[in-house]
């Protein structure tokens, strides 16, 4: 009689049939129409930067890997998220080469130099924003408002490198400098359809909170996280309105403007940079809405969820550490 052998195993015995390339072609799905939304605001300037930054992620991801003779890691499809996030934080008027800079960086300095997708102590896509707003200012804060012809190309867009870019009069302040700068407020129905100025990614409340919406039902990003910091974001915005209501924006204005939608949903929710325990999750996101309220109103730049985000994941440790549940019977 032929016994069949006993294999014994280390948990976890029960696995969820995602890999990570379908998880990271979910993640791709849901950023789709805020990408299509973004080409219908922004027009042939908004693809040609998400093309850009996708040939250059996806180009620098393979270097790296040839550099190593390591196996391809493009199948994981985590070098096409990074490279839509970031482009997605971009302004539409952003230069080509610029753009390409910002993407090589992300790869480079916010993942593979720390060994590699799960490794990478803060969100990548952030990193390459933060280096192209250290490293070109002016560029990285000059906005386009939305235009009518599709085929309309800034100027900007095509400067060769290390040339001064030509602005046309088409550029325009976004809602939170408006408000910052100049104590004008948007009206909240263009705040929350789009039809505003910004990051390709970051004008649509509305649209990002739907497809942030839809990772949070099917499981690949926890809802704590975006819920705490919108929450957080609120009560900041409430409570400083209430006491000087000349100088702080109402809360729905702090809500709905600027990259904070992007940022809760699909920026500060990237499972590697944030806490594992659901009380992290929740100081986490209260950590961040607050950050990003006090840069907006003490601070001298208008938006602060990107700086806010980055505190957060280097927090993140810090957090799982305090936060951990306790093992039964310790």
């Amino acid at each position: 009689m032929i016994q069949e052998a006993l294999h014994i195993r280390t948990a976890p015995h029960l696995h969820r049939p995602e890999s990570t390339p379908v998880i990271m072609r979910r993640l791709c799905f849901s950023l789709l129409p805020v990408c299509v939304f973004s080409a219908y605001l922004f027009g042939v300037a908004a693809i040609l930067l998400l093309l850009t930054a996708l040939f250059f992620s996806l180009g620098t991801e393979w270097f790296f890997n040839r550099l190593q003779s390591k196996a391809s890691t493009l199948g994981d499809y985590s070098a096409v998220v990074t490279a839509i996030l970031f482009a997605l934080t971009l302004p539409p008027g952003l230069p080509l080469w610029m753009a390409a800079v910002g993407s090589a960086v992300s790869i480079a300095a916010g993942k593979l130099v720390f060994g590699g997708l799960g490794q990478n102590p803060f969100n990548p896509s952030l990193v390459g924003r933060a280096f192209l707003l250290a490293a070109f200012p002016g560029a990285m804060t000059r906005w386009q408002e939305p235009q009518a012809d599709f085929f309309a190309v800034p100027a900007a867009t095509l400067t060769l490198p290390f040339l001064r870019p030509q602005y046309d009069g088409l550029t325009a302040a976004t809602a939170l400098a408006s408000q910052k700068f100049e104590g004008q407020t948007a009206d909240s129905w263009l705040l929350l359809s789009g039809q505003v100025s910004g990051s390709l990614g970051e004008t649509s409340f509305a649209l990002i909170a739907v497809c942030g919406s839809y990772l949070a039902f099917k499981g690949l990003s926890n809802w704590r996280i975006p819920a705490s910091i919108l929450m957080s974001v609120a009560l900041c915005g409430f409570v400083s309105h209430q006491i000087d209501p000349v100088r702080y924006a109402d809360f729905l204005f702090q809500l709905l403007s600027g990259g904070l939608a992007l940022g809760a949903f699909f920026l500060a929710t990237d499972p590697v940079t944030s806490p594992l325990t659901h009380k992290g999750m929740f100081v986490y996101g209260i950590f961040i809405g607050f950050v990003t309220f006090l840069i907006r109103s003490y601070g001298g730049l208008p938006e602060g969820v990107m700086y806010a985000i980055l505190l957060g994941n280097a927090c993140t440790p810090l957090i799982n550490r305090f936060t951990e549940n306790r093992v039964y019977g310790s």
